[in-house]
């Protein structure tokens, strides 16, 4: 089973999209499914400041 304490290890600048919890974490902050967050990673990088303004284009 994961460590779910390690949602408090997220570096609030970037997005880790190799790890799961880090994926979830995102995915429910931005409200979008973590297939989407990958989607937006992949577009605009891993920067959170980046992810938000793209999802909030769409």
């Amino acid at each position: 089973m994961e460590n779910m304490n390690k949602i408090t290890w997220t570096n609030g600048n970037l997005i880790n999209t190799s790890e799961n919890y880090e994926v979830e974490y995102w995915a429910n902050k931005f409200g979008v499914r973590p297939e989407r967050l990958k989607t937006a990673v992949r577009a605009v990088g891993n920067s959170t400041a980046a992810v938000a303004k793209f999802l909030s284009n769409k």
